[in-house]
């Protein structure tokens, strides 16, 4: 066997890393500069390709994966260009007249989400908004293409609290909006739409759905017809999560594969039972094209989100395989599928939907193709018994090796990963495969004639059954893995190896062992930031060396920032108030906190709220303190040892990450370079930076 690989796999894999590069990059000089390189080493591979001669075969592998880098790069700076929409300047609340964009059902909260198209008062411009408000305030008729009067509070699209934390404004600018918030009333219908396209339909099937199955089976059944997620609550939502399940509730590959594959049987079947047909006629590729049809028009009704368009041409391209006599599962296919996602969404390459649907399919198409794996399963004279016992062990391998996979994206991006979601995808799989959705499928089709009721019933149980699994799975101890933010160096040398491991051939696909290993040991050495402290300076956070839970100040009623600070430290359970804690010392306006790391004492002084003090009193209560953080610009004379992050310099850092004992800090700013989605710091920062731990001297 060729111990090389192919080269149109890492086609793919070098567009991908244009596309990453632009990404990581801070600002356009340095795209270019990607760009050129490229370009460049691409000419040098191109004269020597020229000269002909026995190694023709390197040259010609480098000018290939240096256009597509140059490609991948470029593709995403021109959607950026393109689609972006810049961002309102601040935080407005304003009278309203917009047009009804989308609109989304979130039953479970109790709420209804308006994307809305309107023009700012005194602007030049329409923008695209995100509005959220109660049901109860909502007039009837306000569909997709209706105009509506509301009064609404708009804030710029959020960036990440904390570093590493999830960029709402990034996938806001390629999703072209410009604002979300939340309607202040009523929202009054001035001209009803008319109904087109498919939203109407997507919206009645899903309320068809949930009446007929209550509860978050009911939503998750509306799910899986319809892609409308919203009727499922969210303790259902995070124990589907934590046991390893929740891709089961968004459209994506297994159910487009699963409506393709019940499609193409059920036409089989029936056009078998024509004999003219038969005997004239192709039966599988008729099949073949209905099942095409059907995976088409079940992406459309779903939304067309990208995760479902993307498996939609796995499927088609999987489909056109079997009509031409190919393997319908290869790299080469998933290469193409993957090429044809990033010329149309070529931002997708950095979010967790990309990565683990093709991480997944890679994974599965890797471990089949190896030899071992084929010897295993090839197929001789045995028992049934030995067969099936045969087969379930391969299932069993198989989800293992998705599970290690797709791992290191979890935990880069959620900064957790279930532990037992492997056991748990064995019995949760085939139960949404072979039973749920076909009797959905069932359902809807008997509800035809009014005969749907027994089908729907059937169909409650078996998602009763797949979340009891979810929630027992969930509540077992160390059902999930918790670590703090990774680097993105880690993360990268995880994705080299586990590439190099699926793409090449023969015993050199080994050496990919080495980087992922050493992406393993970094990710074992990763330490927790000592404090985290929001981008709006609100909310302060450390964890208990004795207890190890999370000491938080300005929780809150939301635990949206709880969580954040939860993920970034790699910690569970619940908040302690820093008040309630031995470690500090509060007043009404102040808390002084003494936390110790590296053999040394360090004192913060977080304000608990946006009052005034005294500029002689607050000078001297920041001489005496390491960290002072305010969500309120403070004076130049308040000086402490270590970092002023007042407003001003928290407006420019975004949310920061220190490391006392080693001296380093992290900002949100690090990440987001000149990227047009990040804000411009149009504040200019006090003095503030981080000095070395030696020039700080211990408390005793």
């Amino acid at each position: 066997m060729n111990a090389g690989p192919t080269l149109a796999p890492w086609l793919a894999v070098g567009m991908a890393a244009g596309v990453a590069g632009w990404f990581v990059l801070a600002d356009w000089p340095q795209w270019i500069c990607l760009i050129t390189l490229c370009l460049l080493v691409a000419l040098a591979a191109g004269m020597f390709l020229r000269r002909g001669g026995d190694l023709v075969c390197l040259p010609r592998a480098v000018l290939s994966l240096s256009l597509s880098v140059a490609l991948g790069c470029g593709l995403v700076w021109c959607k950026s260009t393109l689609v972006g929409a810049p961002a309102i300047p601040g935080p407005l609340v304003l009278d309203l007249r917009a047009v009804v964009i989308e609109r989304q059902e979130l039953t479970a909260q109790s709420r209804i989400r308006l994307v809305v198209g309107l023009r700012l008062p005194g602007g030049d411009r329409a923008i695209k908004a995100r509005i959220s408000l109660k049901p109860n305030d909502l007039a009837p008729g306000a569909c997709e293409g209706a105009v509506v009067q509301l009064r609404a509070r708009l804030f710029p699209p959020a960036p990440p609290r904390l570093p590493g934390g999830y960029d709402f404004a990034r996938a806001a600018w390629f999703d072209g909006l410009a604002a979300t918030g939340s309607a202040l009333g009523p929202v009054e219908v001035e001209s009803q739409g008319a109904e087109s396209g498919l939203a109407p339909w997507r919206h009645a099937l899903a309320a068809h759905v949930r009446a007929a199955v209550p509860g978050s089976a009911g939503g998750m059944a509306a799910a899986f017809a319809s892609g409308e997620r919203g009727g499922i609550s969210p303790q259902d939502e995070a124990a589907m999560r934590n046991a390893g399940l929740t891709h089961l509730l968004s459209v994506s590959g297994l159910h487009v594969s699963a409506v393709v594959a019940a499609t193409y049987l059920l036409a089989l079947r029936l056009l078998g039972l024509w004999p003219w047909l038969v005997l004239r006629v192709r039966l599988p590729l008729l099949a073949g094209g209905i099942g095409g049809l059907a995976a088409i028009a079940y992406t459309l009704l779903t939304g067309a989100e990208v995760p479902t368009v993307r498996s939609c041409l796995g499927a088609l391209l999987a489909l056109a395989a079997m009509a031409a006599g190919r393997r319908p599962f290869s790299v080469r296919l998933l290469a193409l599928a993957a090429g044809f996602v990033m010329l149309l969404w070529p931002e997708a390459v950095v979010g967790p939907s990309f990565q683990m649907s093709f991480g997944s399919v890679l994974a599965i198409v890797a471990l089949h193709e190896a030899a071992p794996v084929r010897a295993f399963l090839a197929r001789r004279q045995e028992g049934w018994w030995i067969r099936l016992g045969r087969d379930l062990a391969m299932l069993l391998l198989t989800g293992l090796v998705i599970e290690l996979a797709l791992m290191p994206v979890a935990f880069f991006h959620f900064h957790r990963a279930g532990i037992y979601g492997s056991l748990a995808n064995l019995v949760a799989i085939p139960l949404t495969t072979f039973v749920s959705m076909p009797l959905i499928g069932a359902g809807l089709a008997f509800d035809l004639v009014g005969a749907g009721a027994l089908f729907w019933h059937l169909c409650g149980w078996s998602l009763d059954l797949l979340l009891a699994l979810a929630r027992w799975v969930a509540a077992r101890p160390d059902a999930v893995a918790q670590l703090p933010m990774m680097g993105g160096e880690a993360y990268g040398f995880m994705v080299l190896g586990m590439l190099w491991l699926a793409l090449w051939r023969g015993r050199v696909r080994l050496l990919g062992l080495i980087p992922a290993v050493a992406g393993c040991l970094w990710l074992a050495l990763l330490t927790p930031p000592d404090v985290v402290i929001a981008g709006d300076g609100r909310q302060l956070g450390l964890i208990d060396p004795q207890s190890h839970q999370l000491l938080m100040l300005g929780q809150g009623r939301s635990t949206y920032a709880r969580d954040s600070m939860q993920e970034a430290m790699g910690t569970t359970g619940e908040a302690i108030p820093i008040e309630q804690w031995r470690g500090a010392q509060c007043n009404e306006s102040f808390c002084r906190i003494t936390v110790t790391h590296g053999g040394r004492n360090w004192r913060i002084l977080a304000a608990r709220g946006g009052g005034m003090v005294e500029e002689k009193a607050m000078a001297t209560a920041c001489a005496y303190v390491d960290v002072v953080v305010s969500r309120v610009a403070l004076a130049p004379s308040c000086r402490p040892r270590l970092l002023r992050a007042d407003e001003p310099l928290l407006y420019r850092t975004g949310g920061i990450a220190l490391y006392l004992a080693q001296g380093r800090i992290v900002t949100v700013a690090q990440s987001q370079g000149q990227h047009p989605w990040w804000r411009a710091p149009s504040l200019k920062p006090q003095e503030g930076s981080i000095a070395p731990p030696s020039v700080l001297s211990p408390d005793q």
